[in-house]
């Protein structure tokens, strides 16, 4: 018989790659170190993740992942919250809505990481069509957690370079709740070369907020997954979707400026490793 008091469970359907220190590999000790148990159905398995480095190893899992799906429901299983980030294929769209329509309970939360582009451009395995498949998924979701990029995708409109307004942040946030989540978390955000962060949106209280902090120089693979695997914790931990974001926020920075200071390969992922006693601290956990 499970025990819910004292365990949270989370379905996390990411893809694997055994180095680069992101999406699985980046959700799962975070989750766990924050006392989550956390359930892994991949979606692809890499030798290391792609951004920046060649000659990988990608394995599709999609075949496996309804297989993954039935095995879990035949043993009963039951999530406090499904967390989705990269999607390889419309297929997998598919396969990840079924799954939010067999695991949804009342009270359980679904996340959505859109995975699909930066900077202002899509990731070179998809097209704009497959952002229209992504904002499907996205209605389903109780929270979506996408960079300015993504959020201009699900939203049909043109990619805008910063800094910005708060005027422009606040209409993405207003019109990605309109598409159905509850809550939003809109990262990337900045309104001047010195700081940069993310925006929160509740579309029952209508209230939203942001956190910013200095901005550190560089590009750092694995953050969004770092970002929102802390979020995901912080918000199964207890904390409202402000304070959730600012543990988040905090935490991935504190995470780019250790691995800046070390000046160790931008390519194999940042330290988040070291945060974690400090990310405990900031969730009452010890």
């Amino acid at each position: 018989m499970e025990n819910k008091m004292f365990l949270k469970r989370v379905a996390a359907i990411h893809d694997l790659s055994g180095f680069g220190k992101c999406s699985l590999t980046a959700a799962l000790p975070i989750l766990s170190a924050a006392g989550i148990e956390t359930s892994a159905l991949p979606t692809a398995v890499l030798s290391t993740h792609t951004g920046g480095i060649e000659g990988y190893t990608y394995m599709d899992m999609t075949g496996e992942m309804r297989p993954f799906m039935k095995h879990w429901k035949s043993l009963n299983l039951s999530f406090d919250a499904i967390y989705s980030g990269f999607l390889g294929s419309f297929e997998q769209l598919d396969i990840v809505s079924d799954f939010f329509d067999e695991f949804r309970e009342k009270d359980n939360l679904l996340l959505v990481d859109p995975v699909m582009a930066d900077n202002g451009e899509l990731y070179k395995i998809f097209t704009p069509a497959f952002a229209l498949g992504m904002r499907k998924l996205c209605e389903k979701a109780d929270i979506i957690v996408p960079n300015i990029t993504e959020a201009a995708l699900l939203l049909g409109e043109s990619y805008r370079p910063g800094p910005y307004s708060k005027a422009y942040i606040e209409d993405l946030l207003f019109k990605l709740g309109e598409m159905g989540p509850e809550q939003t978390v809109l990262t990337g955000v900045f309104f001047d070369e010195e700081k940069l962060g993310a925006a929160t949106y509740n579309k029952k209280t209508g209230i939203t907020g942001y956190t910013l902090v200095p901005k550190i120089p560089g590009y750092y693979h694995g953050t969004g997954d770092v970002f929102g695997s802390a979020l995901l914790a912080a918000l199964l931990n207890g904390f409202d979707l402000n304070d959730s974001a600012g543990i988040a926020v905090r935490f991935t920075a504190n995470s780019i400026l250790r691995t800046h200071n070390a000046k160790t390969d931008i390519r194999f992922g940042v330290d988040f490793e070291h945060g974690i006693p400090g990310l405990l601290k900031d969730l009452n956990l010890v």
